[in-house]
């Protein structure tokens, strides 16, 4: 079920909602429909997989419990290789096998794993609660709540990565208190930004890139193809995922619950270091926190921040997908970050056009990488940018691509707006109803895309 079909929009969000303020009086309750929702959502897409959400979720509390009891370390430590083994085994068993395939030349059979969507964001939510356990930054929570905080519907299946803290002492808290229709009509403009977003920019973008990437499998493009490709693509990745998280913060505080910034304008960056404060904000800290930190970081020396920086962001490419131009594509910002870090100890700032320029070239050729189906594909492509396959053609709907930079770059994002506290002015919302009409109307005509990082 898709947060822009009609099914979700029409029937199953209202009911989720009306049933959730039916029950708001007491905790249990409404606690108690949310996670009925939420499993229904999730079952919507595949219900075998049910028992392995909850089997991780359980498995996951239960030896929380213990090491409270016992003070042994190793029942968390077996619950993060409890949650790695389920996302290596259905995310990269096959993975791993075709690169034994390729090294040794013995054709071994593959797996064929169905990938359980949403596993990569509910196995680090999972493991990241264990390392806070290890840390003594977690508390043992209710299994009803622990598991809401795992299966909430509106950040299940792509985020944002929330952390228990960010979310669980929220349970508790009466959705009717002070200020309940200015969370729900700031929800509402939220999650119908995040459909126009999504229906009416990404996904007219994706008729642009998608042929063109298929195309450079097989044929070079030309000068103007592997920029309108590369150009689509850089747009659509950008409002296709912050769609979904716009989305997903508007249904949340439509249960009277705040989901933590996962964009803030990223396309602005005039560094990497920066870029990467804005893009997919909840990974990044992740990466930080859960990575880069217990790596080394910055506090013991330029070889251990070297190897720190790209150990994290090599790890952090593998995470997007099972294939070596994701990690290659991890290493490249990797030693991007180096890079910049290392500029920026030299104290010698560069006017802001220029970093721009440079940040977002290296951004856009990276997602060059993350796009492409093999190595030799991205390498024509970047060879294509740079006019290596000749300087003719034309860019594909330039009038579009201008409408998706504009976006990019001067929308605000979902924490900006609520932040600035719009005045609710009707104007506003006879505005958004007639743009959220227009996209239920505009989905209609055929069947929804997937989200981009559902695949991830």
């Amino acid at each position: 079920m898709l947060f822009q079909s009609q099914g979700f929009i029409l029937l199953f969000l209202p009911a989720a909602v009306l049933a959730y303020y039916a029950a708001a009086a007491n905790a249990a309750a409404r606690q108690s429909v949310l996670i009925l929702a939420s499993l229904v959502f999730y079952g919507w897409w595949d219900a075998r997989f049910i028992p392995l959400l909850l089997g991780q979720i359980l498995a996951t509390w239960l030896l929380a419990l213990w090491h409270a009891r016992s003070g042994r370390h190793a029942a968390l430590v077996l619950g993060i290789l409890v949650n790695l083994a389920s996302l290596a085994t259905f995310k990269y068993l096959d993975f791993l096998i075709g690169s034994a395939e390729a090294l040794t030349g013995i054709v071994l059979p593959r797996a064929h794993l169905v990938l359980p969507i949403g596993i990569s964001f509910f196995s680090f939510q999972l493991i990241s609660y264990l390392v806070d356990r290890m840390r003594r930054d977690a508390p043992i929570y209710p299994l009803r709540q622990f598991a809401l905080f795992v299966l909430l519907f509106p950040h299940l299946i792509a985020g944002p990565i929330v952390r228990h803290n960010e979310l669980v002492p929220q349970f508790d808290e009466d959705p009717r208190r002070d200020g309940m229709w200015a969370r729900i009509s700031l929800g509402l403009v939220l999650f119908t930004l995040g459909l126009a977003k999504k229906v009416l920019i990404a996904d007219k973008l994706a008729d642009i890139a998608d042929p063109l990437f298929r195309r450079a499998i097989d044929t070079p493009l030309d000068l103007g193809e592997a920029w309108s490709a590369t150009l689509a693509f850089t747009f659509q990745l950008f409002c296709d995922f912050s769609a979904y998280t716009e989305m997903a913060i508007g249904i949340a505080l439509l249960f009277g619950l705040l989901l933590p910034e996962n964009f803030r304008r990223p396309y602005v960056a005039a560094d990497l270091r920066d870029f990467w404060r804005r893009w997919h904000i909840t990974l990044s800290n992740f990466i930080r926190d859960y990575l880069y930190i217990p790596l080394g970081g910055s506090r013991h020396g330029a070889a251990r921040y070297v190897l720190a920086t790209l150990g994290a962001m090599g790890i952090c490419g593998l995470w997007h997908g099972a294939g070596w131009t994701f990690a290659v594509w991890g290493l490249w910002h990797g030693v991007g970050l180096v890079a910049c870090r290392f500029w920026q100890m030299l104290n010698r700032p560069m006017p802001w056009v220029v970093g721009w320029f440079i940040t977002m070239l290296f951004v856009v050729v990276g997602w060059v990488l993350f796009r492409a189906a093999d190595f030799s594909t991205a390498s024509s492509m970047i060879v294509s940018l740079f006019g290596g396959h000749g300087l003719g053609g034309n860019i594909s709907n330039p009038g579009l691509l201008l409408v998706a930079a504009a976006v990019s770059l001067f929308l605000p994002s979902a924490h900006e707006i609520r932040n600035s506290r719009p005045l609710p002015w009707r104007s506003i919302a006879v505005a958004t109803a007639i743009l959220a009409g227009f996209c239920v109307l505009e989905v209609g005509r055929g069947p929804p895309l997937s989200f981009i990082y559902f695949q991830f």
